[in-house]
């Protein structure tokens, strides 16, 4: 059902759209302004005004309207889609399709910039230095959640990204989540541990990490993209992105990567599978630093008119493979909707625990729930690097005076975390995230106010494990028969046993065999290989061929650069 009423302007329809969804009686809602607002037959609006769309249940929304707002309840005219003009219905399709815009914007008057999915891949940068992220989400119906129980992975993925109504055609789509044949068994694995807790294993990829999740399709998806015109896809690294990415585009048409990654920040075997790579469109450059150093190497190379000159003139376009672009938080997305419907057909509220470095993992479960998957609380699991501990708690972010601390689950030592910009902008509008981001990078701090912050309690938790505690929860969990990695491991610090919780497990602990010693026989571990199959052959699990093979090879790339030298490191292999 669609409902047409006329408000005052864009802040009033945000509010009201708060107002319904609280009562879970709407599931979307959209304010148009006055050239968008042509489409609509017999609708003349003064310049203030703006024509709102509502789309939910009537009786139920006019209810609420009646008691607060019966201005608009008054003009509130009901139209079914067989009543609405072909034009008009294709104009409200289009509007009403999911669109991404820039985090940032000036004041709230400022013209906005939509772009759709095949740009926001391209380039991911967005205006004022911000990310693109959606202004609406599409809605699961009921029925639809019915339909999509007992579907394999790549048929259910394929079912959530139809309704997004993308401008990528759904072929390119198929394309892609066939992808999902180079996993094991199953792309998604999900295990009870006990009466109300489960284990979403996202690892069963070709590099043994969740990101292949998402590289491995976003990967397809660019590369038929390019049509022809080459690409540089860059990549900044703490552990799994970065063998993800490369795993991805291998031998690509058209299509080169450049890898960062801190030469000190991650474990062996993360290392190893960047460093071995052989393909020639690849590039691994290891950097005198943190991760937080190579990821604000790359959003500064991203928004760098002259690199990006530098690659025109060698017929390069620049994008990237991190989670700031939007392509990878996509597929994150449908896991989380996947195992809530795997679980209990999407009939009872399950908490989604998440280990949280770059938050695109739990944006990705914000945005499930707000599709409809019955997700309860998205709780935020930190290592000692605990700065989205703080946030969610306090409503303060302070990088000041903050060091980052190297730990045994180095894939969330991170205190920039980029995707928490999304969900600011998602719940306090472009202007409000600007300010944040700009206090952020002049005074290294922002703070929320009271309601902000509260408007974030209502649906998240946060808390931390240091290192002891994940060996501890480690050992707990290998009592049962099953091995996680440390960062995994650090969810269990979340988990109420009274409540459906989900662990999201994002590595295989194979990548982290010194950390798994350490915890399991306390003691160090001299030969990692060896102390691999050991731990394989006490809990009865197979050691991947690819990660035996990487102990046996020569490394390819062993270029090490201080941050001042990555740009002209890569303009000169580019060139080559």
């Amino acid at each position: 059902m669609k409902l047409l009423s006329i408000v005052l302007d864009r802040l009033e329809a945000s509010n009201l759209a708060k107002k319904l969804a609280t009562h879970k009686c709407v599931s979307q809602v959209f304010c148009l302004d006055l050239a968008q607002a042509k489409a609509w037959d017999n609708k003349e609006l003064k310049s203030q005004e703006a024509l709102l769309v509502i789309i939910g249940k009537f009786k139920k929304i006019k209810v609420i309207l009646d008691k607060e707002n019966p201005n608009i309840s008054q003009n509130l005219t009901i139209a079914k889609l067989s009543q609405i003009s072909t034009k008009s219905l294709e104009a409200l399709q289009d509007i009403t399709a999911p669109k991404l815009v820039s985090t940032r914007a000036q004041n709230i008057d400022e013209p906005t910039e939509v772009v759709n999915l095949d740009t926001a891949l391209l380039s991911p940068a967005a205006k004022y230095g911000g990310l693109y992220a959606p202004i609406n989400l599409p809605l699961i119906s009921k029925k639809e959640f019915k339909k999509l129980s007992g579907m394999d992975y790549s048929k259910f993925a394929l079912e959530i990204i139809k309704k997004f109504n993308f401008n990528i055609s759904l072929n390119k789509f198929k394309k892609a989540l066939e992808r999902y044949e180079r996993f094991d068994k199953s792309a998604v694995e999900i295990k009870k541990i006990s009466k109300n807790l489960y284990i979403n294993e996202l690892w069963h990829g070709p590099t043994r990490a969740f990101k292949d999740m998402a590289l491995q399709p976003f990967g397809q998806i660019l590369s038929s993209l390019a049509n022809g015109n080459k690409q540089l896809i860059m990549c900044a690294t703490s552990g799994d992105t970065g063998p993800a990415t490369l795993s991805s585009f291998e031998n690509a048409k058209d299509i080169k990567v450049v890898c960062l990654y801190p030469k000190d920040g991650t474990s062996e075997v993360q290392r190893l599978q960047m460093v071995n790579q052989k393909a020639p469109n690849l590039k691994v450059i290891g950097i005198e630093g943190n991760f937080d150093d190579a990821q604000q190497a790359l959003k500064t190379l991203l928004n760098d008119e002259e690199f990006k000159s530098a690659l025109r003139d060698s017929g390069y376009n620049l994008s990237a493979a991190n989670s700031v672009n939007f392509g990878r938080i996509l597929f994150q997305i449908i896991y989380h909707i996947y195992v809530c419907v795997n679980i209990n057909d999407n009939k009872e509220p399950i908490d989604i625990i998440v280990p949280s470095g770059n938050f695109g993992n739990a944006l990705g479960a914000y945005y499930a729930k707000k599709m409809g998957a019955n997700i309860g609380k998205i709780k935020i699991a930190s290592n000692k690097n605990n700065i989205l501990t703080q946030l969610f708690t306090t409503g303060v972010y302070d990088l000041n005076g903050k060091e980052l601390i190297q730990t045994i689950s180095p894939a969330m030592d991170i205190l920039i975390s980029s995707n928490v910009e999304r969900l600011l902008f998602d719940k306090f509008g472009p202007v409000r995230t600007k300010e944040l981001m700009d206090s952020l990078a002049t005074d290294k701090k922002y703070v929320l106010n009271s309601d902000e912050l509260a408007q974030l309690k209502a649906e998240f938790d946060a808390e931390y494990c240091d290192d002891d505690e994940c060996m501890q929860n480690i050992c707990k969990i290998a009592k049962t028969g099953i091995l996680i990695d440390p960062h995994t491991a650090t969810c269990l610090n979340l988990v109420d046993c009274d409540r459906l919780s989900v662990i999201t497990s994002t590595a295989q602990w194979v990548k982290f065999t010194p950390s798994m010693i350490k915890a399991l026989k306390n003691r160090a571990s001299n030969d990692e290989l060896a102390d691999m199959e050991l731990l394989a052959s006490k809990y009865h699990v197979k050691i991947p061929k690819s990660i035996i093979k990487l102990f046996k090879e020569d490394e390819v790339h062993t270029t090490v650069v201080k941050k001042d030298q990555i740009k002209s490191n890569i303009i000169e292999w580019i060139k080559q």
